[in-house]
């Protein structure tokens, strides 16, 4: 069913999940084995050695593909395995522009592993489209986009971006991982590339990790499937199957995830011990209007800068709340808080991090879906 245009929340359901032959199981099985027996030498039901295919992954890939609208779809062991394939696709020389607000583990693969190997880097702000032709040379050959970014909650135009990507033949790749394909779809915008840490709304139970890519181009396609095969950073079918089962919930809490953020950027926003908040719903937040254009709602991930707090004060304040859990990672049912400055991004150099926005009296919020009401006055408790 995943060809045909039904609404997400029966794509979630539905997508890639089919009776299983043999007993009519209607949960996807665990195929929990490492290889295939042939029928004779190379003649086999098109799985041969689990790295390369298993029926349990491919069954999440196909739901994956139709819940952002692409033709095909690769899991990873990780979101960074999965990051990693796609700056594969290059060679010494090229060159990629990307955000000056990333996750900080995309920064540091940048900056430590492939600059060393010839690859070059622009960190620049991607939030006036118009900015990056400025750094488009021969050498360059992708543009990386997070949006929302992580953590400052930045809006980048993807529509504009891909014109430019299209305009000098260069690939776009877009971490969608704060929004969900629920809030946003970048193929539909142009993007050549989706790319999810599948570990956050996706699986949605914080009890997997787990990337994905997702395509449209057969050719994109064939080549990041090579790398997929041959660096083997490939998911197990438990994992494969922990996914799906969180996807199929994946609307509903997306829902909620949306309805609690809201509620708590608004009790957040007039606080007094709040100086800054970043969430992109209110209309006072940059590139608000491309926000309300590409995505569908503003999500579950809020950060605030306090007011009047040295590193000492904000450490106390992200160790005193009852509901909300101090932790890395994100996207979970349960409400988590995080330090981006010693946590998520604490690889970024100080003076680097600083000018993105990512000072040490920044915290950020993955609102759960747990009742409002309750983490509300987890806040206010926490805040006083």
């Amino acid at each position: 069913m995943e060809n045909k245009k039904y609404k997400f929340g029966t794509k979630a359901i539905h997508a890639g999940a089919t009776p299983d032959p043999s007993t009519g199981a209607i949960m996807t099985p665990i195929y929990q084995t490492s290889t295939f027996v042939q029928e004779s030498p190379g003649k086999h039901k098109g799985f041969a050695y689990a790295r390369g295919k298993n029926p349990t992954r491919m069954a999440l890939e196909t739901n994956l593909a139709a819940l952002e609208n692409g033709k095909h779809a690769l899991c990873f062991s990780s979101g960074m395995g999965s990051m990693d394939a796609v700056i594969k696709l290059l060679k010494p020389g090229d060159e990629v522009i990307t955000g000056d607000d990333l996750y900080g583990g995309s920064y540091r693969m940048f900056t430590k592993i492939f600059m060393p190997m010839g690859i070059k880097f622009h960190f620049i702000n991607m939030t006036d489209a118009s900015n990056i032709s400025k750094y488009i040379t021969s050498n360059t050959k992708l543009i990386w986009a997070e949006t929302p970014t992580n953590p400052t909650m930045q809006i980048i135009d993807i529509a504009a971006c891909a014109a430019i990507a299209k305009a000098n033949q260069l690939i776009l790749a877009v971490d969608n991982t704060f929004a969900s394909p629920y809030l946003q779809n970048p193929l539909d915008l142009g993007a050549d590339i989706v790319m999810h840490s599948v570990t956050k709304y996706l699986g949605g139970h914080s009890d997997v990790v787990m990337g994905a890519l997702i395509m449209n181009d057969d050719s994109l396609y064939e080549r990041i499937a090579f790398i997929h095969n041959s660096c083997g950073a490939t998911p197990g079918p438990m994992d494969s199957f922990l996914v799906m089962r969180g996807i199929k919930t994946l609307h509903l809490r997306m829902e909620r995830h949306c309805f609690n953020g809201r509620k708590i950027a608004e009790f957040l926003k007039t606080h007094p011990a709040i100086e800054k908040i970043y969430w992109p719903g209110f209309t006072d937040h940059p590139n608000h209007e491309i926000a309300k254009k590409q995505m569908r709602d503003f999500g579950g991930m809020i950060s605030i800068v306090l007011k009047n707090a040295d590193i000492e004060k904000t450490f106390k304040i992200a160790s005193s709340f009852h509901v909300f859990s101090l932790a890395e990672s994100l996207g979970g049912v349960e409400s988590l808080i995080n330090h981006p400055a010693t946590m998520t991004h604490a690889s970024i150099p100080k003076e680097e991090r600083e000018r993105a926005g990512v000072v040490d009296n920044l915290l950020r919020l993955s609102v759960g879906v747990e009742d409002v009401e309750d983490l509300i006055e987890d806040l206010a408790q926490a805040l006083a």
